[in-house]
Parts: structure tokens; sequence; C-alpha cells
């Protein structure tokens, strides 16, 4: 193979398939081409190479007869395995879901992404249930995280394949979800970028959820570029709306209180360098205590997690029944720890959820908030799968920052922004108050190549 497509971004590869540099159909079958000779084989759980050859070829079709969708028509992506996809059934990550009834349709925003003429190629590996941010799965393997050189590390979660799937290069996009950091932690730990979504931006149809309450989308990808042409079509649009906006007299608040909380120098490091980087061309910084981090950590202490409450709400029966003993027994515990909410305690949740999102919107007013999007590089697979006590320990403190923008109902895109421990790559984590992606997009297409450096 002469081409690995899959390593382009899709601005790259679009303008070789709108330029009739490369047809649909080649660019399909390098990219298959890729995944079989990839040694991992827990990236992905099912590919869906006869559907994807059939859109390649109407793809090239159009292409020929000068009818292109767009500058997405051709594009290969995968999606994570909890989006219908039509004849397939949709399993979570999980064995005990293997047997449902196959989809009778496409996820809504399958469907809208197969409209703009993409490719589906597969659906990739994740945490089981998506109820995990280290992507560790029992059932189907755990992808290894392919920046690694010293030993196998964590792909991070709960999109572990998707993230392992667009920074190993076999292709140039994959569509992740994230109730709690599951699109931003992969981008991170595998040096690509992340953008998750305000709640509700996109339709939810057919998306097998965690928790309501919090789920979101987005698309783990090359750049943020590609992130804002995905956004658009993910949304009905023909074209993108986004606006590149300058950095000069960007207002950037860095919180002082809990993101830094137990971070690696060295990503400490490689933030503060991304930040100086950013001050330097234009961007003002201030920092200050965020109130409303410490109180979302007080409430999880007095009524538990709002994730955990609704996760247990959703599988209470299939917990009590024998399905549990074929589930990972971490995501068991884990979920059962939900029945210690009452109805009113997930009430006064939900009520201070509301207060504190109208505290942090006064407080953040039109700046960006930005902070490392984990406090620490992927850690190694073995000691994980091991210890179930540092399982948990290291899961809520990968969970850590990226869930507070979750509970506040931000939106986010984790760049990366350097290297830390043993050579891996650290992120950047640029937020934004609810439903102002356009604006969080807009900035973050001018800072990413000041916030990346010399990062490749």
């Amino acid at each position: 193979m002469s081409k690995s497509f899959g390593a382009m971004s899709i601005a790259q590869l679009s303008v070789l398939i709108q330029g009739a540099a490369a047809d649909p159909v080649d660019v399909a079958e390098a990219v298959f081409e890729s995944i079989a000779n990839y040694a991992d084989k827990a990236v992905f759980t099912v590919l869906t190479e006869s559907r994807a050859m059939a859109e390649a070829r109407a793809s090239s079709k159009r292409l020929r007869e000068g009818r292109s969708l767009g500058l997405l028509d051709g594009i290969p992506i995968a999606w994570k395995d909890l989006f219908d996809i039509e004849g397939l059934a949709t399993t979570a990550g999980s064995v005990v879901l293997a047997g449902d009834t196959p989809a009778k349709c496409d996820a809504a925003v399958v469907g809208l992404l197969r409209q703009a003429g993409m490719v589906a190629v597969g659906r990739t590996n994740m945490s089981e249930f998506a109820f995990s941010g280290l992507g560790i799965n029992p059932h189907y393997g755990t992808p290894v995280n392919p920046r690694g050189t010293d030993l196998p590390r964590i792909p991070g979660g709960s999109s572990s394949g998707a993230g392992v799937a667009v920074a190993t290069g076999l292709v140039p996009v994959a569509m992740g979800t994230d109730t709690g950091g599951s699109v931003r932690i992969p981008a991170a730990f595998n040096g690509i970028v992340g953008y998750k979504a305000t709640s509700g931006r996109y339709a939810m149809d057919g998306v097998y959820p965690l928790a309501k309450s919090l789920d979101s989308l987005g698309p783990l990808c090359r750049n943020v570029r590609d992130a804002v042409w995905v956004d658009a079509a993910m949304r009905g649009r023909t074209a993108p709306d986004v606006v590149e906006r300058p950095l000069q007299g960007l207002e950037l608040l860095v919180p002082e209180n809990i993101v830094f909380d137990g971070a690696e120098p060295g990503v400490v490091a490689a933030f503060e360098a991304a930040l100086e980087r950013l001050q330097k061309a234009g961007a003002r910084v201030s920092r200050a205590v965020i109130p409303a981090f410490n109180e979302i950590f007080d409430l999880m202490t007095r009524y538990g997690p709002l994730v955990t409450a609704e996760a247990f709400a959703l599988h209470c029966e299939r917990l009590a029944g024998p399905e549990a003993e074929r589930m990972d027994h971490r995501v068991v515990m884990r979920t059962r720890l939900g029945s210690r909410t009452t109805l009113p305690d997930y009430l006064r949740i939900l009520e201070a959820r509301r207060r504190l999102i109208a505290d942090v919107e006064r407080l953040v007013g039109d700046r960006l908030i930005a902070f490392p999007t984990v406090a620490h590089v992927a850690p190694p697979i073995a000691p994980l799968q091991q210890d179930d006590e540092l399982f948990f320990a290291t899961n809520n403190k990968t969970l850590r920052n990226t869930a507070l923008g979750n509970f506040l109902d931000w939106c986010g895109v984790s760049i990366p922004c350097g290297t830390g421990l043993s050579g891996m790559p650290v992120g950047l984590l640029l937020s934004a108050t609810a439903r102002r992606d356009e604006a969080l997009l807009g900035i973050a297409l001018a800072a990413e190549p000041v916030i990346r450096g010399d990062f490749a």
C-alpha cells in the first residue's frame, strides 16, 4: 500500500478525494488493509466492510458525476460500540448485549454522517457500558496506547478504540461519547484532538446511554478543523458555520483549585509552557478559585456521583440477575454504588447542579477555561488489571478534571500540548460554558498550533 489514508487528517484526505487524486473505493480498501495488518486486534469490535465498500462505491460514482455531497464525501469514520448501526446488535462493549435484536436503523448521527457521504468502517472497542475512564475491557481486550514505547499503557476510556484507531492512523476520525471525559481522556492520552459538545447539541436517538443528564457526543480526530467539519454534519449542516477567532485579547481562566491536585510535574510543565505560548500570542490569563469545583465533590461525597446514580437506575435489573456474573466485576462494583443514592438525594443533586451551572456561568462569563485534560499521562495496563484498589483510584483521578465539565454542562476541546513522563502525550483542555460551542471551536482553531508547539 503506497498511502496510509487513515493517517491523514480529514482536510488532507478531502483534498485528494475532491480533486480526484484518490478514489473513495481505494481509500476504503487501504483502510481495511491497514486494519488487517495492525497487530492489536482489540481496537475494533466489528468491521462493516460490506457496508463500507457499498458506501465508498456510491461516493466514487457521485464524484465522477460531479455530484459531491461536500467535504466529507468518501471520508472513512469509525463508530464507538454504542451507536446503533442498522443490522447489528449494539453491544456497548459488553457480552451480555451480544444476543440482542439487531438495530432496525442507524442512530440519528450515524444517519446524518452517512448523508454527508462518510464511509462507516466499523465499531471501536470501549469500556464496558462506557463506565470507566481507563479503557480496560476484559471481554474484547484492551487496545494498547500506540504512543507508549516502554511498556503497554492504557488508551483511556471509555472511547478507547476510537482514540487508538485515530492515533495509530487506521482512520482519520472516530466518533465517541463523553459522560465524564470519554472523548477528551483518550484524546489526551493518545496525543490527538477530542471535542465534547454541549449536551443536547446532537440528536441522541440510537445511542446507548450511560447517564442521560450528562451524556454528550463528539469526534476524536487529528485537528480542530476536522472536528469543526464533522460537528456541522452531525447537526445536518452542509458546511461549517464556525468562524476562526483571533487570539489577541482572548481571556483564559485557569482554576487554582482541584485540577492540579496531585498532577505529575511533566503534565504541569507541558501545560504551563503551552499557556506561556498563548500569552505571547496575545491571550490574557487570569487564575482564580472556582468554588463550584469543591462543592461538586462535596455533593459526590454526601449523595454519591450523579453518573453512578443514573447508571444504576439503567442497569439495576441487570445487576440483580445472572447477567451481572458475565460483566466486568469492576463495572458491577462501581454501578452498584448508585443504589446508595436515594430519590431525595438525586433530586438534591439535580437542584444543586442547576444552581452551580448558573453560578459558574456568572463567574466565567465569556472567558474560556484552561487546565490539563488529565493530571497524569497514560499509566501501564498490567498493574491496573491486577489491583482493583489501584484501578478505582486511578479511574477517579483520570476522570476528575474532565467530569467537572460534564457536571457543569461545558463543551470542551482537548488539544495535545507536549509530553510528560516517558514521553507520553499531555492534553490541554479548553472549555466554555454551555452552548458556546461555536465560540470555543472558533478560538480553538486559532489556538491549536500555538498550544501544540513542537508536538507532532
